[in-house]
């Protein structure tokens, strides 16, 4: 499923004028994944407690309400605790895991979990683009710091990505 919804709107503080959040930079799998990632998504920096809210937003109501997410430690160091979504708070769960390092989980309980490949904020738009088509997927069998690592190797790893299960890096 692809998280494209319409973009919040609301009057600007003491302006009266209209504002619209920027989208979150996200793609997921349209069907069940049989992967390790469900998806990715590309943050425009790296303050989750900035980044989270519009995440959650994007998801599909019908998933039920985010109540935890887990990010690895290396890629967020200074998250927060918890970090306020419209009409909720959510968890943070921090984590050494070395598969956790460039993924964010994102739990919704009972009611469904995915598991996101996290693109550096700075990553290069064409290779941003790549990685969100090939985590989203539902063929692709790479772990996230796997699948980053043939991106950084560029069309040298294309081979090697191509030979694992990946439908290639466009």
């Amino acid at each position: 499923m692809d998280a494209i919804p319409k973009p919040a709107e609301g009057p600007a503080p003491a302006e009266g004028h209209t504002y619209r959040m920027p989208l979150p930079r996200l793609r997921l799998t349209r069907d069940a994944s049989h992967g390790p990632l469900d998806g990715a998504w590309w943050p425009r920096c790296a303050e989750l407690e900035l980044e989270l809210p519009a995440l959650v937003g994007s998801l599909d109501p019908s998933v039920g309400t985010v109540i935890h997410v887990t990010v690895g430690t290396a890629a967020w160091p200074d998250a927060p605790q918890e970090v306020m979504a419209p009409g909720h708070v959510i968890e943070v769960v921090l984590t050494d895991l070395a598969a956790e390092v460039h993924a964010i989980t994102v739990d919704c309980g009972t009611v469904g979990r995915w598991e996101l490949l996290v693109i550096p904020p700075d990553e290069p738009a064409g290779t941003a683009a790549g990685l969100l088509i090939a985590a989203a997927d539902p063929g692709n069998s790479l772990s996230a710091p796997r699948l980053l690592a043939l991106a950084e190797c560029g069309s040298d790893g294309q081979d090697t990505w191509e030979s694992e299960g990946g439908t290639g890096l466009r």
